[in-house]
């Protein structure tokens, strides 16, 4: 069931999202050229690879300015939604981090493995409410992992759309 909801909320996100996206591609073509994309490893469900899309929002290891806008809304995330019809990504769940990342964080001992139990998320608990540091991060992604449905993942949803306009900062002052 939550397979289905993710296909319907991709390909509603899509339609939804598609002039911004094709705004944000055209912006960042003429501010600062090619790639639009960039692509990542990041690991999935099992902790097995998958490449993740994002809007390109740095240059040379600096992040540019239409890059500073779309981190702050979190639009630079909006290309996984291709992600999430292709499987890698689901709607709602942990948030999906790079193998260095995972190692950083100490999150490779068996009690972590909880976190690759279900397939990381486009947003999750821990994006919405903002962690303040890798070990909330771990208790969210668990609080999510235990008590996920279908209200939760709808709420989580509106909240992020939220995010998507009017910013991380504004938002979490409501939440």
């Amino acid at each position: 069931m939550k397979r289905l909801f993710d296909v319907i909320r991709a390909i509603g996100g899509l339609i939804v999202f598609a002039p911004p996206m094709a705004a944000i591609a055209a912006g960042i073509l003429l501010t600062d050229g090619r790639p639009v994309l960039f692509h990542q490893t990041r690991l999935g469900r099992g902790r097995r690879p998958f490449t993740i899309l994002k809007f390109r929002s740095m240059r040379d290891g600096q992040v540019t300015a239409i890059g500073r806008a779309l981190r702050s809304t979190g639009l630079d995330e909006l290309p996984q939604l291709v992600n999430v019809l292709g499987r890698s990504l689901s709607a709602v769940g942990p948030r999906p981090l790079a193998e260095a990342d995972v190692r950083r964080l100490g999150w490779t001992v068996p009690a972590c493995d909880f976190r690759w139990s279900v397939p990381p998320g486009l947003t999750g608990l821990a994006q919405v409410v903002g962690a303040r540091s890798a070990r909330h991060a771990l208790l969210l992604d668990r609080c999510y992992i235990v008590r996920q449905n279908l209200r939760l993942d709808v709420r989580l949803i509106a909240w992020s759309f939220a995010i998507n306009v009017l910013g991380k900062r504004q938002v979490r002052r409501l939440i």
